[in-house]
């Protein structure tokens, strides 16, 4: 096992490697750039996500901003689009505080170096630290993860489980249909449908519209608090929750399903075991391997993605919503470090998921296993 880990490990290197060299390469050919987001914004063109962008590192370019010309000007021009009229001495200035005077390959290395320090800069246009913004945002992220990911369980192992007892029976055929439909609707539609019947949209008023808490959140008793926090997250979580459920409800049942079917649960109903003593005592076990790795995984995924439209319906400030934005207003600083740090957590997640399985069940030995 020791060996395992070691290899599991090492081959994290190269792998983090990989994915910010491939985002890195990619970056560099998208157009709007931050140097032309500010100068849109100077400009007066800027529209969308960059219009969000509150001051420039600009600072007061209206007495430089305007020049007659020349080779160097028009330099500037061919590179930026926007960049007419403006000082190429100003220009050259923002390229220096965003790091663009540097070649590529230095600002690669550079970034990596400062990553493995786990020193991710400033975002470009909020002036605060990366780190600073990703754990403003962890609250609605966790928030929707954990309570997502622990409703799915609750709900989908059970009925998993009394769909592969009950297999081919008319609960097993209709609790099937609504699955497959709640699967095939997507988590977004589901929320505005949800808002349009319990919040106010067109029937029932029963739930908030936005945001996790009330607005006298400080008012309120320590219960109070409570009940208003779960009172948000009813819907959303329930938007989110869809997919998931489908999927792991069957992943339950295909499970039990294929332990059922084995000789030793025949060998055990043999020696006059009952249903409950065969199903919890011999196959409980072995079927939910699966389930319980995945696990950490199920909560990352919860955590990490799917979370973006859901965050946006509701107005819910989290990780997905930071991400996306910053994206539109190439941040890049943001962009990369939640890169890194969700691929880092991804990976950790993984080789947790590996020796889950190993503390379900210690027959299974991963030094025999090629990474």
């Amino acid at each position: 096992m020791a060996a395992y880990l070691i290899r599991r490990l090492l081959l994290m290197v190269p792998t983090i490697f990989g994915i910010m060299l491939v985002s890195f390469v990619v970056v560099q050919f998208a157009p709007g750039g931050p140097v032309e987001q500010v100068i849109a914004k100077l400009s007066g063109a800027d529209t969308g996500a960059t219009s969000r962008i509150s001051g420039s590192p600009g600072g007061d370019f209206g007495a430089r901003g305007m020049v007659r010309g020349g080779a160097q000007a028009d330099a500037i021009n061919s590179k930026y689009r926007g960049a007419q009229g403006l000082d190429p001495e100003f220009i050259k200035s923002l390229e220096k505080q965003f790091g663009f005077d540097k070649p590529a390959y230095e600002r690669f290395f550079l970034m990596l170096w400062n990553y493995a320090r786990f020193d991710f800069g400033k975002s470009y246009f909020r002036d605060v630290s990366v780190l600073q913004l990703i754990k403003e945002k962890l609250p609605v992220s966790i928030s929707l993860g954990i309570w997502m990911t622990l409703m799915t369980y609750l709900i989908s192992i059970p009925l998993g489980i009394r769909k592969a007892v009950e297999d081919g029976s008319r609960f097993d055929v209709w609790t099937s249909g609504v699955i497959i439909v709640g699967y095939a609707i997507p988590g977004f539609l589901f929320a505005i449908l949800l808002i349009i019947l319990f919040a106010g949209g067109s029937f029932f008023d029963w739930f908030p519209l936005r945001g996790l808490f009330s607005d006298n959140w400080a008012e309120l008793t320590w219960w109070q608090k409570i009940g208003d926090y779960f009172w948000h997250l009813v819907l959303p979580i329930t938007s989110m929750a869809l997919s998931a459920f489908a999927t792991m409800t069957l992943l339950t049942k295909n499970s039990f399903l294929d332990e059922i079917r084995k000789q030793y649960v025949l060998t055990a109903r043999a020696k006059g075991c009952t249903r409950t003593q065969v199903l919890y005592g011999h196959v409980f076990r072995n079927a939910m391997l699966i389930v319980i790795a995945g696990f950490p995984g199920a909560f990352v995924h919860a955590f990490f993605t799917g979370s973006l439209l859901i965050e946006t319906i509701f107005s819910l400030d989290g990780l997905g919503l930071l991400g996306f934005e910053s994206v539109l207003n190439r941040d890049y600083p943001v962009v990369f470090a939640t890169l890194f740090i969700f691929s880092l957590v991804g990976l950790v997640v993984n080789l947790i998921s590996d020796l889950t399985y190993t503390l379900v069940d210690p027959r299974i030995d991963f030094e025999t296993r090629e990474v």
